[in-house]
């Protein structure tokens, strides 16, 4: 295996303002279930759940400059609504005086994680709920605890071989109806792998990994967090919960960072999810053979943590950085089914016999009929992050790369990731132009927000990204606003 390594030496922005030394604290909050079964989400079918294959957690990473506190929490779920979170939020901030609004929280995106919210497949068991609220809150409240004097380091590489984009323009006779029985979509997600009907991908992927590390003042490494825009993995067995190459990555970053486990508190490794909406890890123009269950995500986790390793090593540190973080909700439109898509799915529903449906399609009508009951609009909560000159977008959508490739290159921050499925769960969000060429990101209930969606989140967050610069960058780095009604 090899891969090509590219290190950015970090030179943090000073804080002159600072009112005492840089401070930071990680912790881990357990979350597996604790009664079961429990119910799976991310496919089309139930899949109950009986035991845990490897541990879900919350990994949280609280920094303080002196003057402004906050936290980042990953944790291994599929989604996470955002009420919950605001709840969740809100507990956390009574229990350490950390502002609600200064803590980002997002789901890694295992597809082997009981479901937080009722789904059509996986209802939500009140018992896990309490689980994991808990263990959310006790992560932040210990990392809090755990507060040290300590510096930080940013590295960025470009790990290619893993990431793939899954939609793909196909030759004549690749392409197949939709759940809505229409032949209209120009792209097909996930077409059968290593076929002559292969014409193209429909959009980029971002192989780019970055890492933040901390370390205490007296070097000992505190903390990494990752972030790798990837889907998931999978690969795992039925009837068990895991947390997927996520939390293979936390293990084994830790047991190449820490190997003698010489801290107390212990080192924790943190992988966040960046902009992998329409990217997996499959390969389809030279599909590789059937792996055994794990075998895949270990393979991965192994690569990343390797080279995430390697650049650690060579990454400068700074105990002299300011922080800030700023938030605001965004109302886009929710969109809509017309009259005949409306009379269509009641038609489907109404079918008794399935074989004579497109494939998915009694699903889609009532994702269909979901959407015509939501309100007209729907409130999203997007924030920016910048620890010294690292900046962090946080949305709430499972992100396409061009929009995460587009925010690195207009942002005022150099070394500028996003964190997808932060603060919430709005579906997919693709581009307009993606939009335009159909596929399942784009079904109408796959996907809830209006067309222009990505073209006003991403304006928001570059004047965000203005808002967080320390006051003397601010006039020479403002970045335009996007051209967006």
């Amino acid at each position: 295996m090899s891969h090509r390594l590219y290190v950015l030496l970090v030179l943090l922005w000073p804080s002159p303002l600072a009112a005492g030394e840089f401070r930071a604290g990680a912790a881990v909050g357990d979350i597996t279930p604790t009664q079961w079964p429990v119910n799976l989400v991310g496919t089309f079918a139930e899949r109950p759940a009986e035991k845990a294959w490897d541990p879900l957690s919350a990994r949280a990473l609280v920094l303080d400059d002196g003057q402004t506190q906050l936290a980042i929490v990953i944790i291994d779920s599929c989604m996470l609504p955002r009420d919950l979170l605001d709840e969740v939020k809100r507990q956390a901030s009574q229990a350490t005086g950390i502002r609600s609004d200064h803590m980002l929280m997002a789901a890694t995106h295992t597809h082997s994680a009981p479901a937080s919210l009722d789904r059509m497949y996986a209802q939500a068991s009140p018992a896990y709920l309490q689980v994991l609220r808990q263990g959310i809150v006790q992560a932040v409240t210990q990392a809090q605890t755990n507060l040290e004097a300590a510096e930080i380091g940013c590295a960025q590489f470009d790990l290619p071989e893993h990431v793939h984009n899954r939609r793909w323009f196909m030759k004549p006779g690749g392409m197949v109806q939709n759940p809505f029985g229409e032949l209209t979509d120009q792209v097909r997600m996930n077409p059968p792998r290593g076929t002559g009907l292969l014409d193209r991908p429909a959009g980029p992927v971002d192989p780019q990994v970055s890492l933040v590390s901390v370390r205490s003042q007296s070097g000992l490494p505190i903390a990494l967090l990752a972030n790798y825009s990837l889907h998931y993995v999978g690969g795992v067995p039925p009837g068990g919960v895991s947390a997927d190459y996520f939390g293979e990555f936390a293990r084994q970053i830790a047991s190449r960072i820490d190997p003698q486990q010489q801290r107390e508190p212990a080192f924790v490794g943190i992988l966040s999810n960046g902009t992998s909406g329409d990217v997996n890890n499959i390969d389809f123009r030279n599909p590789q053979p059937r792996k055994e269950p794990f075998e895949q995500i270990r393979y991965v986790a192994t690569s990343l943590a390797d080279a995430a390793h390697q650049a650690y090593t060579q990454t400068s540190f700074s105990d002299s950085i300011s922080l800030s973080m700023a938030q605001r909700e965004l109302t886009l439109e929710v969109r809509k089914p017309t009259p005949q898509q409306l009379e269509r799915a009641k038609e489907f529903l109404a079918e008794e016999d399935e074989s004579v449906l497109p494939a998915r399609g009694k699903a889609y009508a009532e994702f269909t009929l979901q959407l015509q009951a939501m309100p007209a609009t729907e409130n999203i909560l997007l924030q920016a992050v910048r620890i010294g000159d690292i900046g962090i977008a946080a949305i709430p959508c499972e992100v396409f790369a061009e929009i995460g490739l587009e925010l690195k290159q207009r942002s005022p921050l150099e070394k500028t990731f996003t964190i997808e499925l932060a603060n919430g769960w709005n579906r997919y969000l693709p581009t307009p132009q993606q939009h335009r060429l159909g596929g399942y990101e784009t079904w109408m209930g796959t996907n809830m927000l209006e067309i222009n969606a990505s073209d006003k989140i991403q304006k928001v967050l570059l004047e965000l990204f203005n808002e967080v610069l320390p006051a003397e960058q601010i006039q020479s780095t403002a970045v335009p606003a996007l051209n967006v009604p």
